[in-house]
């Protein structure tokens, strides 16, 4: 039985942002689940996607893109069918350390300046990356109309979100892989080496010009990854 391949979406992003990735791993013959990420906090959609995997049987690759990292680092934890970790453009944080402290680690992100602010009643703040900044700010290089059509899906990160750290994290255990865009605005280059070398990971696949988005703008190149990833463990 092929190993069951899980995605888990980032901020900014809902789970049709990996069709074009998911369409290859199924033709390649792999069961694959898009996970419901709430963007809400790091411990509480962690409880929800681990609530996924404890249904799951065999082994997984578990994938996260950009927030989607942090959440699967901790979703992991405890599930030992989890046998590959593959980070795409994605947080993959120390225990206690925040995403919101990864993305100022290092110079080159953007992404604040770009944001619009919901405050909602329970005195937190949805975030959003205002519309007509999304094309340059996350998703660079595809076409402005399906660009477009992203920035008005896109799914709100909770500063509880942003700011909460992390627990102890699975890619200690784990092996993982990274792959991750030469022009990330939202993590800065820098960042994912630093991340991807703290880490020990297994492979290292850097995407000359390609932007944060990379599950929509580079899906060939993730799918490739993801799916070296679940050889590697069979």
């Amino acid at each position: 039985m092929k190993p069951t391949i899980v995605l888990v979406h980032g901020a900014f992003a809902e789970s049709a942002s990996w069709n074009e990735v998911t369409q290859r791993l199924l033709a390649e013959g792999h069961p694959v689940v898009a996970a419901p990420n709430p963007l809400r906090s790091v411990s509480g959609d962690a409880a929800v996607v681990s609530s996924v995997l404890a249904t799951i049987d065999g082994p997984v690759v578990l994938v996260g893109h950009s927030y989607g990292g942090a959440v699967m680092s901790n979703a992991a934890v405890g599930h030992d069918h989890v046998k590959a970790l593959v980070f795409v453009a994605a947080f993959a944080p120390e225990a206690g350390e925040s995403i919101g402290e990864l993305s100022g680690k290092f110079p080159g992100g953007t992404l604040g300046e770009t944001l619009k602010e919901v405050p909602l009643p329970d005195g937190t703040v949805d975030l959003y990356i205002r519309q007509d900044r999304y094309h340059q700010q996350f998703i660079a290089d595809v076409p402005a109309e399906r660009a477009a059509l992203d920035a008005v899906a896109q799914r709100p990160l909770n500063t509880t979100a942003l700011n909460e750290g992390s627990g102890e994290p699975a890619w200690k255990t784990v092996p993982s892989w990274f792959v991750y865009p030469e022009l990330d605005y939202n993590i800065p280059l820098e960042a994912h080496r630093f991340m991807a070398e703290r880490a020990g990971a297994r492979a290292r696949v850097e995407l000359p010009g390609a932007s944060h988005a990379i599950p929509a703008s580079e899906p060939a190149a993730v799918a490739g990854v993801i799916l070296q990833a679940a050889a590697a463990i069979v």
